[in-house]
Formats: structure tokens, sequence, C-alpha cells
């Protein structure tokens, strides 16, 4: 059976790869290989996951700072259900974070220095397969073998993370952030290639350091990923991407930190039996002009129930 159509290795949380470390750097820097695969419909997945970060701003990108130097341990409790969408698959899922954060930076030339806990902003995820990923039981599913797969998502993160209107270094972000995405992946014999570009949209944070405005530009990014299947169920990614954009002002006064970044990571995701499994990540910068210049690390356990499991 080609490993990419095993029904263990396809069903995955869009979370996995993308450790809630704050809300604010997910956004355009998450690696999510295998977001655009089909998977049997009716199926739940619950995972929970650990990372931890440290290097430059490895919060919220959009602070004006210098300097940063910032560490982070994450974690994350997640929920997935497969759909069946008028006759394509689709998925739906919920991640919760929550970090414990400490760092340093300058700001206008000042030190400061915070450390602070709490459940980051909420991010729910809609997405659905317009080609190429019938809706199937997980009983047909072993049948299936996919070719080329073309898809879409809505993903948005709600403020309702712990946020201090007088700190710069933050869980939480006091804005909503919205980035509808389209996607595609295609195998190629035991290998699959994977893309996607998406568009991250902010409202404006009103009460930034005790009542400034913070309007941010949108984000337009890319990601693609090499995908190599060992058996059914195991396999390994490297991944990278490019984000663009970004451009903050506060109060109207345009700030020097328009982003042109880019991020690769390496994910390993192992079964341990039909219903368990886990992944490791690790991802670092390799091009940074604004934020992002940071490492992080994490592992992930998924668990899997549903009927005909």
């Amino acid at each position: 059976m080609n490993p990419f159509t095993s029904f263990q290795s396809l069903v995955s949380v869009t979370a996995l790869c993308a450790v809630i470390i704050t809300t604010a750097q997910v956004f355009a820097q998450d690696l999510e290989p295998k977001s655009y695969a089909n998977v049997p419909i009716g199926v739940n997945s619950l995972v929970a996951g650990y990372g931890y970060s440290q290097g430059g701003v490895a919060s919220d990108p959009a602070l004006p700072l210098q300097n940063a130097h910032v560490r982070t341990n994450g974690t994350f409790l997640a929920y997935a259900r497969t759909l069946d969408i008028c006759g394509t698959s689709g998925k739906f899922d919920v991640v919760l974070p929550y970090a414990w954060v400490s760092g340093s930076a300058d700001f206008q030339g000042e030190p400061r220095e915070r450390s602070v806990s709490g459940c980051g902003d909420p991010r729910l995820r809609f997405a659905v397969n317009f080609w190429g990923a019938p809706a199937l039981q997980p009983q047909q599913f072993a049948e299936y073998r996919q070719d080329l797969i073309i898809g879409g998502s809505l993903q948005v993160t709600a403020p309702l993370g712990r946020y201090d209107a007088d700190k710069l270094l933050n869980i939480g972000t006091n804005r909503w952030a919205v980035r509808p995405q389209l996607g595609m992946s295609k195998a190629l014999g035991p290998f699959m290639l994977e893309l996607a570009t998406g568009i991250t949209f902010f409202s404006d944070n009103n009460d930034f350091l005790g009542g400034k405005t913070l309007a941010q530009n949108p984000v337009y990014s890319m990601q693609g990923h090499l995908i190599y299947g060992f058996r059914p169920g195991a396999w390994v990614a490297i991944s990278g991407n490019y984000y663009t954009g970004g451009r903050t002002t506060i109060d109207g006064v345009k700030g020097d930190n328009l982003q042109q970044n880019s991020r690769v990571s390496v994910t390993a995701s192992l079964p341990v039996d039909r219903r368990n499994s886990v992944r490791f990540y690790a991802s670092t910068g390799i091009v940074t002009r604004s934020g992002s210049d940071f490492n992080n690390i994490g592992v992930a356990w998924q668990y899997r129930w549903g009927e005909g499991l």
C-alpha cells in the first residue's frame, strides 16, 4: 500500500507543526506538512503538544523592539473532526494554547524585561478539499490512491488570550486575525509535494501600550513541503516558507518593520498503534528582515477515535 494513502498517515491536525508560542507568531510562520491530503470522514482527533523556542522576537513580530531575546515554553490542546462536505472531504479544528514566556528587549532606547504565563489566543480552522479527495468512510479508505488534491481553508484567531495593555511582551494579541489559504498536494511515488499560499488580515489593537492604536498590513505567505513515506503512518518532511508584508503603524506613524522572512523545518511522524501517533519537529529562520529570528523544537501526541476505527 502507498504509505501516503494509509489511514494512519493521513489523519492529522493542522496545528501539529505550529506549536503555539504566541498566536501572533503563527499567522504566517507556521509550517504544516500534510494539510492538503484526503482523510476518512467521521474521525475525531485529540492532540496535545509541547514546544520550546528562543531567539529574536518570538512573540509578536509587529512590535517595534530591538535586541530582543525571548524564551518560550508553549503547550497546546487541539481537537479536530473530519467531515463530508458535499461529497468531498474536509475538516474542522480548534487549538487552545498556553505559554510561559520570558525575555528582554530594547524599546525606544530603553531596556525592558518581563516574564509572563497564560492562555494564548484560540485558533479555529475550517478546511475543504475541492478536487481529488472524495469523502470516504474508514472502511472504504484502503482502496483510495492519491493523485492531485486541491483544497482551501479559512483560519480565524480570536483575541481571547492573556493581554496586558501596558506591557510589550504578551501571550495574547488583543486583535482578530483571519487567514484564507489555498493549497495543493501531488503524490509522486513514495514522495508527496505540497504547496500552499495564504493572506493574513488583522484587526486593529486599540489598547496597545496604554491606549495607542496598533494597525498592521496583511501578511502574504507561501510554503512548500517535500514529504517521504517510509511505511504506513511513518513519514518525514522538509519544509520551507516565505512571507512578506505586515508593516505596522502606531497612532498613524508607520514602522520600519516590513517582514520579508523565511524559515525551514523538519518534521517526523511515527505511528504508535492504530489510534495513536507521535510527531517531532524543529524549525529555524534562514532569512529575517523583521522578527522571526528564532529556533524552536517540539513534540505532539495524537489520539484518534470514531466509527469504523
